[in-house]
């Protein structure tokens, strides 16, 4: 392919591009015209098979197709309503992959929004793993506060384990964290929430937190009374996830939260080096 047709074409999907409804779409009758379809109907054919493989993707094909009818002159002064529909990157990726090969465009489109879809997927990846690595801290902080206010309560170190290991045995529908470890292929020196999904810590964060508040209002002291505590709190966020159809020993296991620790560590590592050495370049 042609630098200039690429060049070209670049221009004309970047220039199509607008907002709907906060995000970037692209109007199906525009993409008709860049994509060389001369005949709508011929086209419509292609935004369905794309719907099709949306769905069958596990995506709800109506948030990436929008149907958005628009106005059109005629020549008696008069407007006629045309069928359009808003489609996001993922929706022209798909039309891209179902389109004609044959043609140029086509092949065009198939790379650049495969290259622009990566990079949202990447984002949207690089997010998803800060919220669980953000979930995993604060649920330690809500543990060790539980910690120090069941201490100031005549309870110790193993007193506390004992709470903690009842808590999990009523979350997790009465699997031990022993089981759930052992389920979930988990190194037996290793806490089980490094591995947990964001959901399932945050959960876990949560009943800690009533816990540590009813102790205090409660003035409760002693093992078994916090124990009990910390059980019926743990079992009243676990009604709240199976209400929700989620079942929290069913979850798998997520990736040991230190090799996200790091891998973001050193995404900030280079991004600091990056910065620096444009830095350096700029004052040359």
């Amino acid at each position: 392919m042609k630098q200039e047709l690429i060049k070209e074409l670049f221009k004309k999907f970047e220039k199509a591009c607008y907002i709907y409804n906060n995000i970037e779409c692209w109007s199906a009758r525009e993409l008709q015209e860049i994509l060389g379809y001369s005949k709508w109907a011929n086209f419509l054919k292609v935004i369905e098979k794309a719907f099709v493989s949306c769905e069958s993707s596990g995506s709800n094909g109506s948030d990436h197709f929008a149907d958005i009818g628009k106005m059109v002159g005629l020549g008696s002064h008069s407007q006629r309503e045309i069928t359009d529909y808003a489609l996001t990157r993922y929706a022209c990726y798909l039309i891209a992959q179902n389109g004609d090969p044959a043609k140029t465009e086509i092949a065009f489109a198939q790379t650049y929004f495969a290259v622009q879809t990566r990079k949202q997927e990447i984002i949207e990846k690089r997010l998803l793993e800060v919220a669980r690595v953000n979930a995993r801290e604060k649920l330690s902080k809500s543990e060790k506060k539980l910690s120090k206010i069941i201490y100031e309560r005549g309870v110790d170190q193993t007193g506390f384990a004992i709470i903690r290991s009842k808590g999990d045995y009523a979350f997790f529908g009465n699997f031990t964290t022993s089981d759930m470890k052992r389920k979930l292929q988990i190194p037996g020196n290793r806490p089980l929430a490094d591995f947990l999904p964001t959901v399932t810590i945050k959960a876990k964060d949560f009943a800690s937190e009533l816990t540590s508040h009813n102790v205090v209002e409660k003035e409760l002291e002693g093992e078994k009374a916090i124990s009990n505590e910390h059980v019926e709190n743990n079992l009243s966020v676990r009604k709240i996830l199976l209400e929700r159809g989620i079942i929290p020993e069913e979850l798998p296991a997520s990736e040991d939260i230190k090799k996200v620790q790091r891998k973001l560590a050193n995404d900030q590592n280079k991004i600091v080096k990056d910065s620096k050495k444009i830095n350096r370049i700029k004052g040359k």
